[in-house]
């Protein structure tokens, strides 16, 4: 019997920032693992059999590993000589390692294998199962008890079993058998029988069936044994696959009819208040999930329909482990079909009431954060089939076997293990961006990370290359569900220049590396069109000016619903939809797209926005909403594409589907800009384009489904004048959702803010730079990788830039000089650094402090003091000044009365973000 020892569970949402007015919300001590996950994901070194493994067991540090092998190796690039092994191992618990125990299960005729594996409670005896006629030259028919201190055949115990034994479970007294016998002892016995745990001798339960036995186990107060297994009837009484039996008599206690017909048990498990099936089937309308009851009445207390040929469940503290090959969890709202999972963990049980049915049942509770990785490997291609949790030396091992040959993408077959300590995997890399559509806040956003046993992350935002955060922020993510995470950082100021970097922490201290630069100039005027999006309530808005894959972040106010690009579209294609730098994204028309990263429902009030620029004549889609991610999606409505010939057509799906669409002349494969809008309220539906209403329908209602909003492809399979291609070629700019319907009067406010003028921003970095020391007062230093600036004796640093125009009818808003100090110990000052024009000639090959240029006596801008420690600052510049000299070279001085050095990198440096730069943002006059 598999026993669950517990729930202990702790979730923790914190967020802490300098200067953000939300405060410090301090970090309970991190565990190794997320709770109530009891393992790491990162596999141990075990040894491996040629085979498949069928069955396990343990006892006393030692794990029992039965199927269908003839030799075990060691793990891969071990050392050590491939041993012989037939059908059976035992391995320590702690080291993977063979021990001295030698078994081999044989048979004369046929195929010998070992099925099912279980050991006595007083841990002294080993029951094994399967087809086999002799054990070490002992003879036993397919069932054997194996004495463990001596790991020898016990020869007294010899029932004839004369067919396959494919499951056991023991008590004190008693050994219940389930396979596919149909007589014990030349006594009729269909499918599952009792003998006697020391003689064999066999017992008077009769609990026939008329389809193999499969899974046996017992209650844990030892009166009733659950049945599982392909039947249909139980001692003539109808029930399918289950069935709750008496422990002495086989008297029937309960049947079952509500499992489908096409399915069949594989395995039983118990903990203390509940047992858990594990199911396999085949054909339409198949149930290959789990299923929890409980043990005061046998009746059902959830159900996880996810499809993949559920092999073994096995609770441990409060959380059911179970091996499959899970590929489709659409109807537990988790991840579509698609790839396969093979070592899934879930709460036992809801935590806190239930959810309310769905189509009869109560959902499974939610996946948590435990997702080892396998592969199909030999024999069905099922993978992991059976496990089993060892102890020893107070560390906890969750063994697992199977038909698999690989582990987290490393070769390892048919056995491998995770132990409950020493988590070394750190979480994946974020992927940062940043924005900013009005003074005084900026954006941060990131694609929460991965990490296999970890959902809990601790994500720290570094801010201009300080080495300190300036916020942390905890969020969730499993492999399938990885929604964005953001912070607002409200400290910035207008017109200056921000670089932020990101880092993932698990609950170990694991921490992944520092993301990719993200970097943001602060506009010195709201941003009309970005801002009214968000002001109007988008939940999504996808603006594209993203500079890495897969990643699109989500511009709209809390949403945080990103998206994943598929096939690689095209980033950052100019000029995009509104006026400006912001860019747009391009599709192929034959297989990309872009998906929203996790699953959610939308109900029949709801508006679709986007813009697309296009010449092509094989249609598509420009956005829906579907149930799918990477595949074509089964259930997608709520959408608009185009025809062939440039028409478009907004629908959604209320039992029959239901469109409007532009008249038949009114075409858009110009390869003009074009904005177009759906929505669906209490009024029905109502399409718009350029601003303009272009038809409605009263259909006020939508089918119900969980899903991914997809921009650019996706199914359109039935629909009215379904277009050549279901993917989009051309362009697609500034994508946003609603939970609101717009009104036409915000419909044309949008389009004509696209056209309203936005800043534009400059970072000018220096072409050339040196720095004049008196100390050594013949020495040039342009080739220094750093700066340095002091009063007494004299630092005085200069730098030189290209000056660009102002562009056409904009003038200079706002200028920044950003620089940042050296890694070297005490590169700040506590002295004020001022910024001065430069009137002499210098360059950095020649000047020293004998030739220093003459300086300007005016500062264009200061900072009091820079803080130690290599950071970014900025210094804010006199833009009037800087506006007289625009389109020429120009110089700047860095100079100082005090003692205290500042210490900063050069163009010649490498370090990122070190070459200071100029900030300049251009706006209208």
């Amino acid at each position: 019997m598999r026993r669950s020892r517990g729930l202990t569970a702790a979730l923790v949402l914190s967020l802490a920032g300098a200067g953000t007015g939300i405060g410090l919300v301090l970090m309970p001590q991190a565990s190794a693992i997320t709770p109530p996950v009891a393992f790491t994901a990162d596999a141990l070194p075990t040894w491996q059999p040629d085979g498949i493994v069928w069955a396990m067991a343990q006892a006393n540090g030692t794990v029992f590993a039965g199927g269908t092998f003839s030799a075990v190796r060691p793990p891969e690039g071990a050392a050590g000589a491939e041993q012989d092994a037939v059908n059976f191992v035992a391995l320590d618990a702690a080291t993977g390692n063979p021990t001295s125990c030698k078994l081999a299960f044989t048979i004369g005729d046929g195929t010998a294998t070992v099925r099912t594996l279980v050991v006595s409670k007083d841990k002294k005896t080993l029951y094994a199962g399967g087809y086999f006629g002799a054990v070490n030259g002992t003879p036993v028919s397919s069932i054997a008890a194996i004495d463990i201190a001596s790991c020898t055949p016990k020869a007294s115990f010899h029932p004839s079993f004369p067919a396959t034994v494919r499951a056991l479970a023991v008590t004190d007294d008693t050994l219940y058998a389930g396979g596919d016998f149909t007589t014990v002892e030349g006594q009729t016995r269909e499918r599952f029988a009792a003998v006697d745990a020391s003689s064999g001798a066999l017992k008077p339960f009769v609990a026939n069936v008329d389809e193999p036995g499969r899974a046996v186990e017992v209650t844990p107060d030892g009166k009733n044994v659950l049945l599982g297994g392909d039947f249909f009837t139980v001692n003539n009484s109808n029930s399918h696959a289950l069935a709750v039996v008496n422990a002495t008599t086989g008297a029937v206690t309960k049947t079952y009819g509500n499992i489908p017909s096409n399915s069949v048990v594989k395995d039983i498990s118990t903990d203390d208040t509940g047992f858990y099936t594990g199911h396999e089937g085949s054909g339409g309308g198949v149930f290959d999930g789990r299923i929890g009851l409980r043990l005061s009445d046998f009746t059902e207390k959830w159900r996880d329909r996810c499809l993949g040929a559920t092999q073994y469940v096995l609770p441990y503290e409060g959380v059911l482990y179970s091996s499959s090959h899970g590929h489709d969890c659409s109807t537990e709202l988790e991840f579509p079909d698609g790839k396969r999972n093979f070592l899934l963990a879930q709460p036992t049980n809801h935590e806190g009431a239930a959810p309310a049915p769905v189509d009869g049942f109560v959902r499974g509770p939610g996946k948590l954060g435990w997702h080892p990785t396998a592969n199909d490997g030999l024999g069905e291609g099922i993978g992991p089939r059976v496990m089993s949790v060892a102890e020893k030396n107070d560390v906890k091992y969750m063994w697992v076997g199977g038909e698999f040959t690989l582990i987290n993408g490393k070769a390892q077959q048919a056995l491998t293990r995770f132990a409950s300590t020493g988590d070394v995997g750190a979480p994946t890399t974020p992927v940062a961006s940043a924005s900013s559509v009005k003074p005084g806040e900026a954006q941060v956003r990131w694609r929460t990370s991965y990490d296999a046993d970890d959902s809990k992350l601790t994500y720290r935002i570094y801010r201009n290359g300080s080495a300190t955060p300036a916020a942390t922020v905890t969020a969730s993510s499993l492999e399938w569900t990885r929604p964005q995470a953001s912070w607002n950082d409200t400290t910035v100021k207008a017109g200056q220049s921000y670089t932020y970097r990101v880092t993932a922490t698990d609950a170990a201290g694991n921490t992944s590396a520092l993301s990719a630069v993200a970097s943001v100039t602060v506009p010195t005027s709201v941003q009309t069109y970005p801002n009214q999006v968000r002001t109007d309530g988008a939940q999504l808005y996808w603006r594209y000016d993203d500079t890495v894959s897969p990643y699109v972040a989500d511009s709209s106010n809390g949403g945080n619903t990103s998206g994943v690009q598929l096939n690689a579209p095209a980033l950052r294609q100019t000029p995009g939809a509104l006026s400006g730098t912001s860019t747009a994204m391009g599709f192929n028309g034959t297989s990309q797209q872009v998906y929203s990263d996790h699953r959610q429902t939308v109900g029949s009030t709801f508006t679709v926005e986007t813009w697309f620029k296009t010449n092509t004549t094989r249609g598509g889609k420009l956005i829906g909403f579907g149930n799918n991610t990477d595949r074509n999606s089964g259930s997608f409505d709520r959408q608009i594409y185009m025809t062939n010939t440039g028409r478009l057509i907004f629908g959604v799906h209320n039992g029959s589907m239901r469109t409007v669409s532009t008249g038949l002349f009114e075409t858009y494969n110009d390869n003009k800009w074009h904005h177009v809008v759906g929505t669906q309220g209490p009024g029905g539906i109502t399409l718009y384009v350029d601003g303009q209403n272009k038809g409605s329908l009263n259909a006020t209602s939508t089918t119900a489904y969980a899903g991914f909003w997809h921009v650019g492809g996706d199914n359109l399979s039935g629909w009215p004048t379904r277009p050549t291609s279901n993917f989009f070629a051309g362009q697609i700019d500034e994508t946003a959702v609603y939970p609101s319907t717009l009104t036409q009067a915000q419909v044309k406010n949008h389009f004509d803010l696209a056209k309203a003028p936005t800043e534009s921003v400059s970072a000018v970095k220096t072409t050339e730079d040196t720095y004049i020391n008196q100390g050594a007062p013949s020495t040039a230093y342009g080739t220094s990788t750093s700066l340095a600036v002091r009063g007494t004796s004299a630092y005085e640093t200069y730098l030189r830039f290209n000056l660009p125009a102002a562009p056409a009818g904009q003038v200079l808003k706002s200028a920044s000089l950003q620089f940042k100090t050296s890694t070297q110990a005490g590169a700040g000052t506590a002295d004020t650094v001022k910024v001065v024009p430069v009137t002499g000639t210098w360059s950095g090959a020649g000047t020293t402090f004998n030739t220093k240029p003459t300086l300007g006596t005016t500062p264009l801008g200061s900072i009091a003091g820079v803080p130690d420690g290599s950071a970014v600052h900025n210094v804010e510049l006199d833009t009037t000044a800087l506006s007289a000299v625009l389109g020429n070279s120009y110089s700047l001085g860095l100079t100082s009365t005090g003692t205290d050095p500042l210490w900063i990198w050069s163009s010649e440096a490498t370090a990122a973000e070190g070459t200071p730069q100029l900030v300049l943002t251009f706006g209208a006059k």
